[in-house]
């Protein structure tokens, strides 16, 4: 009696249903697949400054500061003096394209970096806010809070 159910009509009906049943699952994996989630690119941003040069070291005036002085001879910011970043704590300085906090960011200056005051002050948000140009890539300027910046001597 055991032999009579394995013939092989049954043998290759049993056969081509597992071969249905499994293209069947694999069909149905295929449209409940999960969609594909779009990962967005990392946002990078790398400064390249070059190195500074050899300059002749010059000797360092001192000066006692008199009520006849102005901003620009006792080094507090003003427009045309170098400023360097400085106190961010590695953030960097957002430079952004008006005074404010809702400003958008144009670019990021990195600790350590010099630029020029070119306009200023402003005053926005409880911040006071000068407009900085890189001295080497003019294309990298904004508008940046006081806080995190300290005159400086240009390299």
């Amino acid at each position: 009696m055991l032999r009579s159910l394995f013939t092989s009509r049954v043998l290759l009906s049993g056969l081509l249903l597992g071969i249905l049943l499994f293209v069947g699952a694999l069909l149905l994996l295929w449209f409940t697949r999960p969609e594909t989630q779009a990962i967005p690119p990392a946002s990078v941003v790398l400064n390249v400054t070059p190195a500074p040069t050899a300059t002749q070291a010059l000797p360092t005036p001192s000066t006692v500061p008199t009520a006849t002085d102005t901003p620009e001879s006792t080094g507090a910011l003003s427009i045309g003096k170098y400023v360097q970043v400085t106190g961010t704590g590695g953030d960097g300085l957002r430079l952004r394209a008006t005074p404010g906090l809702s400003g958008e960011i144009k670019t990021l200056g990195s600790e350590g970096e010099v630029y020029r005051v070119q306009d200023g002050p402003q005053e926005a948000d409880g911040y006071t806010w000068w407009y900085l140009v890189d001295p080497d890539d003019e294309t990298r300027q904004g508008w940046a809070v006081a806080d995190f910046m300290q005159p400086t001597q240009y390299p």
